[in-house]
């Protein structure tokens, strides 16, 4: 049984273009973090210090994400740039705004409020736990 579901899978999956796909993704991602990059040196320039300027580009690369996902433009992009637009801060705009996009018409409590996190909900729960144990190892075995 194993074998023949196997086969129907194979057959209806088309093959992907592995090399296609890492030239995108490398290119998409390596794009947003030239803007990212770019939008830095650009405040600095403006006379902000480090700190600041580093908080102002992922605050403009979350807006700029979100807007784009909530007009529907992201996706589009997604799509063809593949898993480049996953660079860790866009991916996670998405990743939040566009559940709440998509459950708006279940009202802004149950849908918006409610789904918004169900994607990003584990990534911020493992995220602190990971965090959490890999400072306890450090903390007690690395720090000299």
């Amino acid at each position: 049984m194993d074998k023949a579901y196997d086969q129907k899978v194979k057959k209806a999956s088309p093959d992907s273009p592995l090399l296609k796909n890492c030239c995108m993704a490398f290119l998409s991602g390596g794009g947003i973090c030239l803007l990212g990059e770019v939008l830095f040196t650009l405040f600095s320039y403006y006379g902000l210090d480090e700190k600041t300027a580093a908080a102002c580009v992922s605050v403009f690369l979350i807006v700029v994400t979100a807007a784009l996902t909530g007009i529907g433009v992201f996706d589009k992009l997604a799509k063809h740039a593949g898993a480049g637009t996953l660079v860790p801060i866009t991916g996670f705009a998405n990743a939040m705004t566009a559940p709440a996009v998509e459950y708006v018409t279940e009202g802004r409590i149950t849908g918006t409020a409610a789904k918004m996190f169900t994607i990003v909900g584990p990534v911020i729960v493992y995220g602190c736990a990971a965090a959490s144990l890999y400072g306890a190892i450090w903390y007690f075995f690395c720090r000299g």
